[in-house]
């Protein structure tokens, strides 16, 4: 049975989501700057609540807020889940997502998991390093790596990103999985409008080396994923790397049910066309729920030109419709949306955002807001997601 629920505490909501029982995404956003400490513990306390009262694990966490209140945002977090007797020493990636008021904390993005036994869920480690989690459901094997980078001391932020797609497809593979059934990827670059054509340039020639890019002389309709959807925005990290990247993959046993295909948009060209290695979304099938994965997307239009420059409304609802598009022929709505990112160029745009949600009834859009320069610098706008819905099983 689906729950969507809203929990609000004056500039904090926190949105519970989960189509199937076993599986939830869990939004806390915060629109304020006041001192975080209080907010970070107000949120993990009532998350943990949530996924204790479903015997629920963290298998994925996000957190969006300024570098210099890691330590303080990292510390309420960690008191809260020790009194609640839940482990606070899993992977986390940390991104500076300043919010839109100021410097201080913007929130935080989960999914969670009900294991269906105690192998089913299990932390994934690079060495002695906790990277990410992994997870089984249904004869389908869920991997997250988090916060992977290529730095090291010299290196240009080009050869930075080829190192880390490296180092991702080398963790990949200890666990037994080829980087081409990465479904999904999440790319946070510092200083992005500096350097996105040499980060494009490097993850062009390292998927190219993967057997991933396409062959545009032999396309047939429904090809089976290649690129995976992505995330590519501005957003610094405490390691000080040129870029770091999460990284969700999945792989069936046979019989089990897992088809995963790369998702075209009618409004938008696929940004390979362009220069950009990832697909606009990809759609992940399992027998009974189907989860969309929204790239990041903003006013591109169908010949990968930006629209719009320097109207912040009309990219906003560029973005909106064209997203909508995008997973209207797996039968969702923006409605269906369970975790966003909204990314804004200028503070000052969020009013505008906010009514524009009101106008269409989505007042409820469980999104973190941050901002963030997006990859252009025209573009004013960018919004990322999942969309979670029921399949049929009757057929």
């Amino acid at each position: 049975m689906s729950t969507r629920s809203i929990e609000r505490s004056g500039p904090l909501a926190i949105h519970f989501i989960s189509e199937v029982e076993d599986m939830a995404y869990v939004t806390a956003s915060f629109s304020s700057s006041a001192d975080p400490d209080s907010a970070v513990a107000e949120a993990y306390t009532r998350i943990s609540g949530l996924l204790a009262a479903r015997q629920m694990q963290i298998v994925h966490e996000r957190i969006f807020g300024s570098l210099s209140t890691r330590p303080a945002i990292l510390d309420a977090r960690a008191r809260v889940l020790a009194v609640r007797s839940v482990p606070s020493d899993g992977p986390i990636t940390y991104i500076q997502g300043k919010p839109l008021s100021g410097d201080g904390w913007a929130g935080v993005q989960l999914l969670a998991f009900r294991p269906q036994a105690p192998s089913s869920v299990w932390t994934i480690r690079d060495g002695a390093a906790a990277c990410g989690r992994g997870w089984r459901r249904n004869g389908v094997q869920f991997l997250v790596l988090q916060s992977v980078h290529g730095f090291l001391q010299g290196l240009s932020p080009e050869a930075q990103a080829g190192r880390m797609l490296d180092e991702a497809r080398r963790i990949l593979r200890a666990q037994g999985v080829e980087y081409d059934r990465v479904a999904r990827t999440w790319v946070y670059l510092s200083d992005i409008l500096g350097w996105y054509d040499e980060f494009n340039r490097a993850r062009n020639a390292k998927y190219g080396s993967f057997g991933l890019m396409p062959d545009l002389t032999a396309e047939k309709p429904g090809r089976r994923v290649r690129l995976p959807a992505s995330t590519g925005i501005e957003g610094d990290n405490p390691l000080g790397a040129a870029c770091t990247m999460d990284v969700l993959a999945a792989s069936g046993e046979a019989g089990a049910g897992l088809d995963a295909i790369q998702m075209t948009n009618i409004k938008q060209a696929d940004a390979f066309r362009y220069g950009s290695a990832f697909s606009r979304g990809v759609c992940v099938r399992e027998p009974d729920v189907a989860q969309i994965q929204i790239s990041g997307t903003a006013a591109i239009d169908e010949q990968g030109n930006s629209r719009f420059p320097g109207d912040a409304r009309a990219q906003i609802l560029w973005t909106l419709d064209t997203v909508q598009a995008l997973i209207a022929p797996e039968g969702a709505t923006l409605a269906d949306i369970s975790q966003a990112t909204v990314f804004l160029k200028r503070p000052r745009d969020y009013p505008t955002y906010i009514r524009i949600l009101e106008e269409r009834g989505l007042e409820d859009l469980p999104a973190v807001c941050v901002q963030a320069d997006v990859c252009r610098d025209e573009l004013l706008f960018e919004m990322d997601g999942v969309a979670v819905v029921r399949r049929d099983t009757s057929r």
